[in-house]
């Protein structure tokens, strides 16, 4: 039991009742404080009763659920599901386990995840209260084994971070290299779980995302069960958590609800998503600046009647196209959410019909622009979609100036700069790179639950083994014996 003390949001206190000195261990993440407050604690000081034995403690006591023990696992065990530890001096080697936990807390209509929403699986989200977070995931995580690390940050703001892990699976370098890093930040204020992303990454200067950070409640559990740190901080529903793949941010909760083959077939949908998204107008520009020669000759009469009367140049044409979309959206983010979606909407239609018909812009180039819009909203991840459409404009601007060279010239730039980052020294581009064959299974496709039983081998857990697969499936049942 002396192990689950080690996490941070585990209380033992001494209190000296009717000249009786009665101590209280319990875990405050998960614990109803007014209940132990109004109804344990109350009602023991207001007994008449001479509390002597825990028997007698047991009868002054008005809750259910209460029961002697003096095993170690089983008061560990309790101590994680809500139960606070009463012993009573002089004989500390047996005490009173009672229900106190707070069953209401961050259960609740505005919790749930909108801006990561599924149709199937939990909708649980985080929120502001980082005991409340706390509390959710000691609930959905229910093992002694679970770790609360919690640090004070920021000079003015004096906010709460915490850091979540699962000692004997998550690696230690990893937690020391978290820890070194919070208790680095030297910032005066801490006003959201992204300041802190941006200060303990490894590479600041980078557009690439390094560590996690959705406001989903089964994907912090995801990612502290795969050998990750999750970090939370007061006053933000967020959560980041680290090492992480560049992989790692296109996968979807959802994939994990879904029967392997449609789950693969999605997340590959994903991938060609995002390849479209980044590449598809500046192969645009590219055709129509440098190489006339590739385009088809059933295409060439619709493009070059489609742009007859377009005064710009390509590069030109697609760069305020691609701007008024940015426009379109960076409006419809900020102001409410219906009339948001009206004037994307709206704004949109009318916008580029009135483009067309003022003859600056092309048909096409507005199929192109919206398909390619379109295409990086597939994107699970919000930080991830971000640097893929800020990695438009770059290779627009090396289309416009090089063709085809200069697209081969910007994904070799932005190869090198993958190949260089990490994230808590994990290599961001593994498993292709370093090339690991076996880990392969849940990164472009999501294999069966059969060949995922293995916790990822480059965030080098302490425990492989995440589940024991199941042989029944191979053992005929008795209809096949008759």
């Amino acid at each position: 039991m002396k192990d689950t003390f080690k996490s941070n949001d585990f209380v033992q206190t001494v209190h000296t009742i009717h000249a009786k000195r009665i101590h209280f261990t319990y875990c405050k993440a998960i614990v109803d404080q007014e209940l132990i407050q109004n109804e344990l604690l109350h009602r023991i000081q207001i007994s008449e009763a001479e509390i002597n034995h825990l028997l007698v403690l047991k009868n002054v006591i008005p809750l259910e659920n209460i029961k002697l023990s003096s095993n170690v696992d089983e008061i560990s065990q309790s101590l994680t599901k809500g139960f606070i530890y009463i012993q009573l001096e002089p004989d500390l080697n047996e005490g009173l386990l009672v229900h106190v936990a707070d069953l209401r807390r961050g259960y609740r209509l505005n919790n749930e995840a909108d801006n990561e929403y599924s149709v199937i699986g939990p909708k649980v989200g985080f929120v502001e209260d980082i005991d409340t977070n706390l509390n959710l995931l000691r609930k959905e995580l229910i093992s002694e084994n679970l770790r609360f690390e919690e640090y004070i940050v920021g000079s003015l703001s004096q906010s709460r971070v915490t850091i979540v892990y699962l000692d004997g699976v998550c690696n230690p370098q990893h937690v020391n290299t978290v820890r070194q890093r919070i208790e680095d930040a030297g910032v005066d204020v801490l006003f959201d779980s992204s300041i802190l992303d941006q200060i303990i990454t490894d590479n600041a200067k980078s557009p690439f995302p390094l560590f996690m950070s959705s406001e989903r409640v089964d994907r912090a559990k995801y990612s502290i069960l795969s050998g990750q740190v999750a970090i939370f901080s007061s006053g933000s529903p967020y959560f980041i958590a680290g090492p992480t793949t560049v992989f790692d941010f296109f996968v979807s909760p959802e994939d994990y609800y879904l029967p392997w083959v449609l789950a693969s077939f999605f997340r590959c949908i994903r991938y060609l998503g995002v390849a479209f998204s980044i590449l598809a107008t500046p192969f645009y520009v590219a055709v129509l600046t440098f190489h006339y020669s590739v385009i088809p000759q059933s295409l060439l009469g619709p493009i070059i009647e489609s742009r007859a009367n377009v005064p710009f140049a390509p590069f030109l044409e697609v760069l305020q196209l691609e701007l008024t979309v940015e426009l379109l959206r960076e409006a419809g983010v900020r102001l409410p959410t219906k009339v948001g979606q009206t004037l994307g909407i709206v704004g949109g239609i009318v916008l580029g019909q009135a483009a067309v018909q003022a003859s600056l812009t092309s048909n096409i180039l507005i199929i192109i622009v919206s398909l390619s819009a379109l295409s990086s909203f597939t994107t699970p991840i919000f930080k991830m979609a971000n640097t893929i459409r800020f990695l438009r404009f770059p290779l627009i601007g090396l289309a416009a100036a090089w063709g085809s060279l200069g697209i081969i010239i910007g994904l070799t730039l932005l190869l090198g700069h993958l190949l260089r980052l990490k994230s808590l020294g994990t290599p961001y581009i593994v498993p292709l790179f370093p090339f690991r064959f076996h880990e392969f299974k849940d990164s472009f496709i999501r294999s069966s639950l059969s060949l995922t039983f293995n916790r990822p081998r480059y965030f080098r857990p302490l425990s492989l083994k995440r589940y024991k697969v199941s042989k029944s499936k191979d053992i005929p049942d008795d209809y096949n014996n008759e």
